[in-house]
Formats: C-alpha cells, structure tokens, sequence
C-alpha cells in the first residue's frame, strides 16, 4: 500500500507529511502525491511512532474465553499499539520449544499486528524445574520471565539470571514475596480496612526487587522490573541505577492514575496485581518516571470474562484491561492538564522500551519501518467497555470521560485500524 499522510504534526519534525511505501517510511517532508498513492489529510492531527507494550496477556491457547491472539491484537490495533509482548502465563506454558513454536505460528496465523511472545522461566511457572532457556532462545524467545509469580529461591534467580546474561537475553520479574502475601487481594492500607479485605503489604514487591537488583549485578544481567507499584521499589531501583546496576523498569497507566481511594466497594475491577496503593505511592511512580528511574509505561493488560469479575475482590482473578484506554487516559490525566507534553508521553509509550529492549520499533525516520499512529490530542469521548475489541470488558474507567483518540494505526505500511477523520 502507498500511502500519504498530509500536514501532520509529525513527531520530532512538526508539520509535514510522510510518505509510505510497502512497509517502510519513504520521505517526510512537503510532498506532493503521486497518482498511485491514498492520501490521508491530517491536517491538526500528531503522527507518532506506534506504540510498543512489553507486558500483555493474550491468554491463547488455553484462556480463549478471556482472550485470543486475535482479539488481543485487534484491541492493540485500536489503542495505537504496532508491537506488543505477550506473557507466558498459557495453558499449556511455552516452557518448551515445541509449545513457543505452536505460539508463534498462531502469531503468524492470526495476528493483526508483530507479537513477540515471552519463554516462561520455570517449568509451568511453578518455580521448581529451570527451563532450557538456551533452547528457548534459538527458538526466538522474547525474554524470559515467570510473570504473575515471584521467583521465590534466590539461587534460581541467580542462575537464571547468568544464563540470560550469557544469551543475551532479559530476566522480566514480577516482584512478589510469596511469604508476606497472607491471601491479599489488595493493597495493605487504610482502605483495606474499611472494606473489611485482607492487604498485600507493600513489602511484598520491594523486598525482592532489593534482593533481585543484587543478583543482577553479580550475573552482569540485564534486569527489568514489571508494573512497579510503591515508594520504596522505586528508591530500591533509582538506587540500583545510579551504582550502575543494568536494571530497567516499567510502569501501569492504572498506577499512574489511580490510587487505593479509588476502590470504594467490593468491586473486583479494581482488583489488580500488584494492587492500587496509596497516593503517596501513586506520586512516587509519576515522579520516577519523570526523572527517569522508570523507563517506560506497559499495560499489564490483563483481560478476564464478566463472571469471573463478578466472583468479587475476594475470589475474582487479578487483572484488568488496557490496550484500548492507556493513550486517552494518560493524554487527559497528564497532556491535557499541563503536566506532560505530548512528546514525552509518545516516549513512554513508543521510544523507551523499544530503546530498553533494543527492538526495531518506535522509530519515526526515514527508511523504518511504517509502524504508525495517528492521533486527535482533542477529541472527546467516553470510555465504554462494551465497545472494545479486546474480549475481556474488565476495566475501572468504564464511563469516563476522556480526551483524545487514536484515529489510525498503520503496521509495516498496512492500515491495521483506522476510525473515521473529523
């Protein structure tokens, strides 16, 4: 497809428009169309690089109910997403090649946009058995990780982790002391309290990215810490950073946004993993990603079936969705308001963790590749959860009003989604 893309705000250019041939950028300038070319007129429109999303759940094969490869990636599609990354948490684990290789052939098979799938750690993400991540790796394995479990045994981390160094490869850690969990379904803290519900401690993550920072550091490993929820795991890896520790860390856009005050009932859409902490936790993640200690937003998105949801804070799954919400609720909370300008939100979402992982996204140049979103910075909606293409319908912002939309997505020079030009 050729396409043109005319008077954009294009991202570290200004206005111009951009050329679009098969799958890469051809120029970007004040060009004329050619006669074989669809032209897109986007004049008051920002064009970014398309976003990239480290930390997703596509639940196939084995949670088909909540999610396939290919609703996950047509709700990617529509939230601005061209590259996404998707945990190993399936049934069966892609704990083997045989199982990664089935994985990766349902990518090719079904997915609207490039996934890269994730290697589990241990065998069935039980934390016993090391996997062959020698094997994992030729196979094509993203990175290695046991996400929704905590590493348990510092010895396998350590193990695992001058393995990883050796490939080349990443170790993601869901940070969890299993010891200091004591049942919790949500964050340890005044409203825990109110509510009658039993907490998860904030001790719980911290202690172990303490630990994990340490051991990376003796394997020469580089660490990447997920969805980073208190004050004092972001002082631990600020901490790492400045002793040069090679350790990386992402954050939520519901931990960006939301804080325990927000779970007013015993509503499990507000029932995530790490939970909702408090606002003092909820400043020192905004502050450490403006000062760089964390590197990046991911979604985590986590999607469930309504009866599942329904079961309460108690017995529901964690988890809730976010392809299809982080751009309009970030763009409202923070570009909006003053806090943010658009570039830097474009960063976190597009740039910096396809720069942490060294992947070949997030680029708007010449000659890359055509991974592209459009996007009104203006446009006002309304959040409605029965409109996703995602499957899972599990989110806290259902009804909010927000502002700004992605408006078109083109991956490796395909339109992949596109809503109609106002």
């Amino acid at each position: 497809m050729n396409l043109l893309i005319k008077g954009a705000n294009v991202f570290g250019y200004g206005t111009a428009d951009v050329r679009i041939s098969e799958d890469s950028i051809q120029s970007i300038g004040d060009l004329n169309p050619l006669h074989n070319e669809e032209v897109i007129e986007a004049s008051g429109k920002t064009l970014a690089p398309g976003f990239v999303d480290v930390h997703i759940h596509l639940r196939e094969p084995g949670g088909e109910h909540k999610e396939t490869i290919k609703t996950g990636t047509e709700a990617a599609a529509r939230g601005g997403y061209t590259l996404v990354c998707a945990m190993p948490n399936t049934r069966p684990v892609p704990d083997d090649v045989e199982t990664l290789k089935y994985i990766q052939n349902k990518i090719t098979d079904d997915a609207l946009i490039p996934v890269l799938p994730y290697a589990s750690i241990t065998k069935n993400l039980i934390g016993k058995e090391i996997n062959d991540l020698e094997a994992l790796a030729a196979q094509g394995a993203f990175a290695f990780t046991d996400d929704g479990v905590g590493i348990q045994s510092a010895d396998q981390m350590l193990q695992v982790m001058k393995r990883a160094a050796i490939l080349g490869k990443a170790v993601v850690a869901h940070c969890e002391d299993n010891s200091l969990i004591h049942g919790g379904c949500m964050h340890d803290g005044q409203r825990s309290r109110e509510l009658g519900l039993p907490g998860i401690p904030s001790v719980c993550e911290s202690v172990q990215i303490a630990r994990d920072v340490l051991l990376a550091e003796a394997a020469d490993c580089h660490y990447h810490v997920c969805h980073v929820s208190t004050k004092e795991s972001v002082r631990v890896i600020r901490d790492a950073k400045k002793a040069g520790i090679k350790v990386t860390a992402e954050v939520t856009p519901h931990h960006l946004l939301l804080n325990e005050e927000a779970i007013s009932a015993d509503d499990a859409n507000f029932k995530m993993n790490p939970p909702l902490r408090s606002k003092e936790d909820q400043q020192a993640l905004i502050d450490g990603l403006e000062d760089g200690t964390i590197d990046f937003i991911a979604t985590d998105h986590a999607p469930h079936a309504k009866e599942e949801k329904d079961e309460g804070m108690l017995r529901a799954p964690f988890g809730i969705t976010g392809l299809e919400t982080a751009f309009q609720l970030l763009n409202t909370a923070f570009v909006e308001t003053g806090r943010w300008d658009i570039d830097q939100l474009i960063e976190w979402l597009a740039v910096k963790p396809a720069a942490v992982f060294g992947l070949d996204a997030g680029k708007l140049e010449e000659q890359a590749s055509a991974d592209l979103v459009l996007l009104d910075l203006t446009e006002e909606s309304e959040i409605t959860a029965e409109s996703f293409r995602s499957k899972g319908k599990n989110t806290p912002f259902n009804n909010q009003q927000v502002s700004g939309k992605v408006v078109l997505t083109i991956s490796k020079g395909k339109i992949v989604f596109q809503e109609e030009l106002v």
